[in-house]
């Protein structure tokens, strides 16, 4: 009885795989520190504009270029407008811009990777190739061009920037794929007649979603990161709207002067760049199987 007992209070303290992963994720402070950190400014930026009592459009020409005090609490820029409202709104759209262009680039690369390492032969041959020629392309003078051809729309730019993040998902997809097709259960899944899309999106992909997931949470930093760089060219989101990228290119420019301009929106984007790192590493480190030793 007694060892009956012990051995079913064993088996419902067992874990899997994922609640482990959850258990070391937990203990990773920089991990848990940045996403907390993440949360909390998504929360702000989404509620904050719609708390304060300024538009991020509204102008107030006798009080440009006001330093931070108790009615601005981050100042006023060149034609008068809260820069709190401003900094908060643009961090929805550099946010928007990372969630949304990596949701493309994750969608492309997962499908594209996955359908490569399935097929392998010449299929893989062909496809991968494609990857190699667009790789060799210049990323950024890429996107420009989709944007010249296509328009400077807030939700093309979402397509432009996805268009060209896929490629490095693809390839770390297809050799998830290429290593996980040899084994017992797929071709124990192929013996039973399951479709080949059965197979990749049943079988395969949920296997192979801790790489994903890991460089996932790379991509938006980078995607931002982008998004900042197209802004400073003047190719990405246009006024009145703002984006850090935007605020930080307008702080540059009188960044002498009034400091407060590029302070701010600076110090936001690198805690949030900062923060998405330090989750993915974690994330690294959680969903490895060698870390589940110590």
């Amino acid at each position: 009885m007694n060892s009956s007992a012990s051995s079913s209070a064993v088996a419902e303290t067992g874990s899997s795989p994922w609640r482990d992963a959850r258990h070391r994720l937990q203990r990773n402070r920089l991990a848990v520190a940045g996403a907390v950190t993440l949360l909390l400014l998504a929360a702000a930026c989404v509620l904050g504009p719609l708390l304060s009592s300024f538009g991020y459009a509204e102008q107030d020409l006798n009080n440009t270029f006001a330093p931070p005090g108790s009615t601005h609490w981050l100042g006023t820029d060149q034609l008068g407008r809260d820069l709190l409202v401003r900094v908060l709104y643009g961090g929805r759209i550099s946010l928007g811009v990372g969630l949304c262009a990596t949701f493309v680039a994750l969608t492309i690369g997962v499908v594209y990777g996955a359908v490569a390492g399935y097929l392998g032969g010449r299929a893989d041959a062909v496809m991968m190739r494609l990857v190699d020629i667009i790789y060799a392309l210049p990323f950024t003078i890429f996107v420009i061009l989709l944007m010249v051809f296509l328009g400077r729309n807030i939700i093309l730019l979402f397509v432009a920037i996805g268009a060209v993040e896929w490629l490095t998902m693809a390839r770390i997809v297809r050799s998830q794929i290429m290593s996980l097709k040899k084994m017992e259960f797929i071709e124990a899944a192929r013996t039973l007649g399951f479709s080949h899309s059965r197979i990749i999106f049943r079988h395969l992909l949920p296997n192979a979603l801790g790489p994903i997931i890991v460089y996932t949470t790379l991509t938006i930093p980078a995607v931002m990161l982008l998004e900042a760089f197209l802004s400073f060219l003047g190719l990405g989101v246009q006024p009145p709207m703002s984006s850090w990228g935007t605020l930080i290119k307008d702080g540059a420019e009188k960044m002498e002067e009034y400091w407060w301009l590029l302070v701010f929106p600076g110090a936001l984007f690198s805690l949030t760049l900062f923060s998405l790192n330090f989750l993915g590493d974690g994330l690294r480190d959680a969903l490895d199987v060698r870390s589940a030793k110590d």
